[in-house]
């Protein structure tokens, strides 16, 4: 979940942004004390959740809340002030939540659990697909016991990159600077190896692993069978790694380094 945070006060800022986080840990949380910044994170960047103080200097938060509808009609705003005359206004703006100050943790959660718009899709169940995935050594996968084949060689990375990021949810910028050095005018090119990575799982009937969202992608890491995942939960023996982890891609080198200090060895 991705939330946004604005309050002219530093200090009631710092609160409101600790408050959610301790409500919901997993969540990118982001703070602005000026709306016209937060307004320009919000045009750049998507995000699900923004939390809202009503009285600013130079745009109040109903001003402020009509701008962010206009750039995500689907987001959930929750408005935080020490007043209650302007719940009515707030609700007129389809407003998911109010919070009246002092903000704690509970009422952030009571608050995200029960948004006005959730529409992140569930995840699917677990499901083995017969997609087996070889970490160690080289990056490999297979279907049916034979190696996947890719219309362009950097779909097959894209997949490993998902695959290393175990099944957590990625931003499309993240992984664009991630696969290319220099990821600017790279938009159209990085569209077509998410369709050459969605249409080939498709063609086996496994597009189920591969999971999409509004900016973000990722992969159902349940849903394969991978020797890294087997060894980070221990149903595999430690002694199949031996030192080499997707040998081919650069950016793996930090998840090799994390896993030779698991085992106390050193480069």
């Amino acid at each position: 979940m991705r939330i946004i945070a604005i309050d002219d006060e530093d200090i009631a800022l710092q609160g409101l942004v600790a408050s959610i986080r301790k409500a919901a840990p997993d969540a990118q949380v982001e703070g602005f004390r000026k709306p016209k910044l937060a307004l320009e994170y919000a045009r750049n960047n998507p995000f699900d959740v923004a939390f809202l103080d009503i009285q600013m200097t130079g745009m109040t938060g109903m001003q402020l809340a009509e701008e962010l509808i206009a750039i995500n009609p689907s987001a959930n705003l929750i408005f935080t002030t020490g007043y209650s005359q302007y719940a009515v206004e707030a609700f007129q703006l389809r407003a998911s939540g109010y919070i009246t100050k002092p903000v704690t943790a509970a009422k952030v959660k009571q608050e995200l659990d029960n948004l006005r718009f959730n529409d992140k899709p569930e995840e699917p169940k677990p499901v083995y697909s017969g997609l087996v995935i070889r970490a160690f050594g080289e990056f490999e996968v297979f279907y049916n016991g034979v190696p996947l084949s890719f219309k362009y060689r950097r779909s097959k990375e894209l997949l490993a990159y998902l695959v290393d990021r175990k099944g957590a949810w990625c931003q499309n910028t993240q992984v664009m600077a991630t696969l290319f050095k220099d990821p600017t005018g790279k938009e159209s090119y990085y569209k077509q190896l998410r369709k050459d990575l969605a249409d080939t799982l498709a063609s086996i009937g496994q597009d189920q692993v591969l999971l999409r969202h509004r900016g973000e992608i990722g992969i159902l890491a349940s849903g394969v069978q991978c020797d890294y995942y087997d060894w980070m939960d221990g149903t595999a023996d430690k002694s199949t790694f031996h030192g080499e982890y997707m040998s081919q891609y650069p950016w793996a080198q930090a998840t090799r380094i994390a896993l030779m200090s698991t085992v106390g060895v050193q480069d």
